[in-house]
């Protein structure tokens, strides 16, 4: 930081360093703030009671991801180097110990909130889970039926003694400790069983309203069932506790890239390995001895600050189950329709419509068919000499890739770059890319050594004696159903040097050669980054000038450490600085001399928000590109992602008012403070929701 020293009776201002580690927030604790502010979804009376019980079950099991990835990766490192030191100055010791207290706080209000706040509402609305205490004659044994007919012929209890070794547990599956009195068949007495239970089986038992004499929503746990039974499972031997627990693993896949000659296959030998890696975090019940948890942390190399005693059902995240169990649309957020642009509901053939002028989709507020039907018309127009494709995620069902077979089986040049190594979809990308490759499409996994996170569709068509090139390009995934719950843009243009950048993208990631001059897109690895910075500096130019100079940005992380210093020294320039960031923010806002002129905000509502703007304000010339990347340095230099510009007028000028409505809402905002937290904006006056009010605008289109 800047100190002042006295020389011959004059004050020197030492100049403030950009690298000085109290200029940054540690990572991993932004995301656990990310998580108290959708856990703070659930507390909120104003929201659909069944809506804050799924931000409850969201906020567990994002934390679940957070240790399978973001703990286990610091673990990771602390094993390499237990001298590592992170941007934020701390080293991997200091930095777990901080995740553990942050993470526990966090755990127990979770458990608060379901104890006091939405069982107590659940109840209200007659949506009850029956504890064992409170079972009537009649629902104790519809559930022993449940129990002997549909439990016990899977359940398989293994005794711990020299023959029988503790079990592999599968990663977050939900398991009992059980111990027992009395001798078996063989005259043996270990003390302990272990029972997993299959993940088969539901977490969540609805009660049968005519056999039980209860309620139309009356629940029980799947753990309350065994937990009550379980004796039934070790005749002739007295159980003295059940006690459920959790372990979580890390799931991330390691593949080395200067080692392997086959990327399929690497993944897929990791990915058998995956429910089985190294052990992270510890959840067991509340009510378990201490001699028990120590037993089992023992086994598991578990460390104390990362077992989690918890007062309620170890898997929390299976209770999401509820949402879609209970039909009371009263109690969930009311539907939403999302709608066409009318220029694509004029025109019969998208191709018309795109060649007219760019047009602009912004999911969920606008619907996601018209990029399925894009492809589909690709795949039968009998012009269409060639598609090309990334997917990086997408659903099962897709309708988008029948549509790339039906075009394959057509006769038409298909190509389609399949991220094998998207996180948690591997298997689902290996089966697709099976499929694909089964109608003859030609297949490849982009890059070894760069993820292919790009979004871009490629449609190749000839009209007369010329070849036309129409894209479609975007901030989020081909998926139709994530779509509907994630705010992104996407763009339609038949514009000629973009079509042509996307191309020779294309090639970059089927073939092999330099890198090319592109006209129009910023690209990573390669100028995304620089471009960037380039960009900031202009404005830091301009501001210095004495002219308005601003920047926005609208993106799901800041961490990369050269953006962060180069929007620092925009605010010292007086650029005035607007980061709208749902999840993790490294940078510091509001530090004297350093970010005064930066504000960070972060939107949480009824849709995640995921799309990627970038917003400079140019001299006036406003210059606005969306893109796939966040401000990671995975991002800007171990991916390859597009940043599009938007430079057809009306449409550039939407993404200014939406943006502008994020700055606006006074209701869902959460404002970054200098230490890392976030405070909720509190309207005082009228409300100002930017989601509702985009709802609003796009129902009457």
């Amino acid at each position: 930081m800047s100190e002042k020293k006295e020389k011959s009776n004059v004050v020197v201002e030492e100049a403030i360093s950009l690298d000085d580690p109290s200029l940054y927030f540690n990572r991993e604790l932004s995301l656990l703030e990310f998580n108290d502010r959708v856990l703070a979804q659930a507390k909120d009376e104003s929201i659909p009671l069944l809506e804050r019980l799924n931000y409850l079950c969201i906020s567990c099991s994002n934390l679940d991801e957070f240790y399978e990835v973001r703990v286990a990766s610091v673990i990771q490192i602390q094993e390499m180097d237990k001298f590592a030191r992170f941007s934020d100055g701390l080293g991997t010791e200091e930095q777990l110990k901080q995740i553990s207290e942050q993470a526990h706080q966090l755990v127990d209000e979770q458990y608060r909130v379901l104890h006091e706040l939405l069982i107590p509402a659940l109840d209200a609305e007659d949506i009850r889970f029956i504890r064992r205490d409170q079972w009537t004659d009649k629902q104790r044994e519809y559930l022993k039926k449940i129990f002997h007919e549909e439990l016990q012929p899977i359940l398989t209890p293994v005794g711990l003694d020299s023959a029988h070794p503790f079990p592999r547990i599968l990663n977050k599956s939900l398991n009992f400790i059980i111990a027992l009195t009395g001798k078996d068949a063989f005259g043996r007495n270990s003390g302990r069983a272990i029972l997993q239970a299959p993940r088969a089986l539901p977490r969540i038992i609805p009660l049968c309203q005519e056999e039980t004499g209860c309620g139309a929503h009356d629940f029980v746990f799947l753990s309350s069932i065994i937990h009550e039974f379980v004796d039934e499972l070790f005749t002739g031997m007295t159980v003295k506790y059940c006690h459920q627990f959790r372990v979580t693993r890390n799931s991330d896949l390691y593949v080395d890239d200067d080692a392997i000659d086959d990327l399929l296959g690497a993944v897929e030998g990791e990915l058998a390995m995956r429910n089985y890696g190294d052990e992270v975090r510890l959840e067991i019940d509340a009510q378990c001895s201490e001699a028990t948890v120590n037993f089992l942390a023992a086994r598991f190399g578990i460390t104390e600050e990362q077992v989690f005693l918890v007062n309620g059902p170890v898997n929390l995240s299976r209770a999401q189950e509820i949402v879609d169990l209970v039909d009371r649309p009263d109690l969930k957020f009311a539907p939403y329709k999302a709608s066409t642009p009318a220029v694509l509901s004029r025109h019969k053939n998208y191709f018309d419509a795109i060649k007219k002028q760019d047009i602009l989709l912004h999911h969920p507020y606008e619907s996601f068919t018209p990029v399925v039907e894009f492809i589909r018309q690709a795949a039968i127009d009998k012009d269409v000499v060639a598609i090309k494709q990334t997917l990086y995620r997408t659903s099962s069902d897709s309708p988008i890739v029948n549509a790339l077979l039906k075009a394959a089986r057509a006769d038409k040049e298909v190509t389609v770059v399949i991220e094998l190594r998207a996180r948690f979809d591997e298997k689902a990308n290996i089966n697709l890319a099976a499929r694909l490759q089964g109608a003859a499409v030609n297949v490849v996994y982009g890059v070894v050594g760069y993820k292919t996170h790009a979004k871009m569709c490629l449609v190749v068509r000839k009209e007369g004696k010329k070849f036309r090139n129409y894209v479609h390009l975007g901030t989020g995934n081909y998926h139709p159903k994530t779509a509907m719950f994630y705010t992104d843009y996407g763009l339609f243009s038949s514009n000629k040097d973009l079509g042509e950048d996307v191309r020779k993208v294309f090639v970059q990631l089927t073939s092999l050669g330099k890198v090319t001059k592109l006209h129009k897109l910023l690209q990573s690895p390669f100028t995304l980054h620089n471009e960037l910075i380039a960009k900031i500096d202009r404005e830091i130019a301009i501001a210095q000038k004495g002219e308005t100079a601003r920047i926005i940005f609208k993106v799901n992380s800041v961490v990369e450490d050269k953006l962060i210093q180069a929007l620092y020294r925009a605010s010292q320039a007086g650029v005035e600085v607007k980061l709208i960031v749902r999840g993790i923010c490294s940078l510091k806002p509001g530090i004297k001399g350093v970010s005064d002129n930066i504000e960070v905000r972060s939107i949480i509502g009824r849709y995640l928000e995921h799309t990627r703007v970038y917003m400079f304000e140019n001299g006036g010339d406003q210059e606005v590109y969306a893109s796939s990347a966040d401000m990671m340095g995975r991002n800007m230099h171990r991916r390859v992602e597009i940043a599009f510009p938007i430079e057809y007028k009306s449409l550039k000028a939407r993404i200014i008012n939406d943006l502008k409505g994020y700055l606006k809402d006074n209701s869902q905002a959460w404002i970054m403070q200098s230490d890392g937290s976030y405070k909720q904006s509190k309207a005082k006056g009228e409300v100002f929701r930017v989601q509702d009010e985009l709802m609003a605008q796009h129902l009457g289109v």
